[in-house]
């Protein structure tokens, strides 16, 4: 049991890349476009559901890794994918928003600014994945904020 955490911590084996928190990133774009695609992609409340299922996962796999792998290891990455779904929810389901998306939330995740970095003394799977979960709503209000300033709806 303990493997398969840590196959869903890291992401099928990308936290184990160097960079591998962009690379999870960046795998989570054609992953989203694709969901986007199905007719149940379409459903915005579905996307919601599963962007919920794929973080309360990366919580209970990020506590049952942490004491293999040290508090926030860089090889748990599924953090970065549940960041990333939450930076385009309820957003219009196009490239631009996708790159958007990536681009916000990589920065916020990096640099961790307006709490973010605050987040990580949360304890175990929770302090994992609150600091990208943050990063992904800050992205998605700035996103928001385009698309109503663009009319992008």
């Amino acid at each position: 049991m303990k493997n398969l955490h840590k196959t869903i911590a890291s992401w099928f084996g990308i936290g184990f890349i160097k960079g591998g928190g962009t690379i999870a990133a960046l795998v989570t774009c054609p992953l989203i476009y694709a969901i986007w695609q199905k007719p149940a992609g379409q459903n915005d409340w579905g996307l919601f559901l599963f962007t919920l299922a794929i973080t309360l996962v990366g919580i209970f796999s990020g506590d049952e890794v942490e004491p293999d792998w040290g508090k926030d290891s860089s090889r748990v990455v599924i953090d970065e994918v549940a960041g990333m779904l939450i930076a385009i929810l309820f957003l219009p389901h196009n490239i631009y928003v996708l790159a958007g998306g990536l681009l916000l939330f990589r920065f916020f995740d990096i640099l961790k600014p307006l709490g973010i970095r605050k987040m990580e003394a949360l304890k175990g799977g929770t302090g994992v994945m609150a600091d990208d979960v943050l990063a992904g709503v800050y992205s998605n209000l700035v996103l928001q904020l385009a698309a109503l300033i663009f009319h992008l709806r």
